[in-house]
């Protein structure tokens, strides 16, 4: 008898919660986009072990952030929330710089190495500027995406939120874009190692 209640239940509570996200079609609009990447900073270290002396190394860190904001209008029933805005923040915020022990700082190959990362780290920052549009179009396809949904009460509004935050980074655009921008990292790092002969830092050592 439990069982055959909790079915019913279900089946009479799905069509309702249905019906209230339909009422909440009405009240979609359409999101403002703004896209900034973050201020970064570069940090040099000499690792205790020993590495390649022709070559550092550069650990670069990407963040990608989205702060939304909702809009939330009262009907009957409960609330409609549906997303107003998205402030995102993608690029690196952080360059770690690896440099071989032996190369003392100030001296001509530590100066040669450092030089060389250094083209390596405007080769990530080129990434975000170069793709400053069509992250900004990713984005905005998938905020217009995310329609608004339905709660019963105003404790579960930032439930709500997170779950239409979460639509927005999962969508198809952002994730291929983030993967083009991964790419592109391989692309331009192996291009300024072929730039690079080595021939500075060969006349250091």
């Amino acid at each position: 008898m439990f069982k055959v209640f909790c079915v019913y239940f279900l089946a009479f509570l799905l069509p309702n919660i249905a019906r209230a996200d339909d009422d909440c079609l009405a009240y979609k609009i359409r999101p403002r986009i703004t896209v900034g990447a973050p201020s970064w900073t570069k940090q040099v270290v000499q690792p205790l072990r020993e590495m390649d002396l022709l070559h550092g190394d550069v650990i670069a860190t990407l963040v990608d952030n989205y702060d939304i904001t909702g809009d939330v209008t009262g009907i009957e029933d409960g609330f409609c929330v549906s997303l107003k805005s998205v402030a995102a923040t993608v690029g690196y915020s952080d360059f770690l710089v690896q440099i071989d022990i032996r190369h003392q700082p100030d001296t001509c190959a530590y100066n040669a190495v450092l030089s060389h990362e250094d083209e390596h780290i405007r080769a990530y920052l080129s990434i975000i500027d170069d793709f400053q549009t069509e992250l900004h179009d990713a984005i905005y396809s998938a905020a217009d995406s995310v329609m608004p949904v339905f709660v019963r009460h105003e404790a579960d509004i930032d439930s709500a939120l997170d779950s239409l935050n979460q639509k927005l980074q999962s969508h198809p655009d952002v994730v291929l874009v983030k993967q083009k921008i991964k790419a592109a990292e391989e692309i331009r790092n192996k291009r300024v190692d072929t730039n690079d002969d080595g021939a500075r830092l060969k006349q250091c050592i």
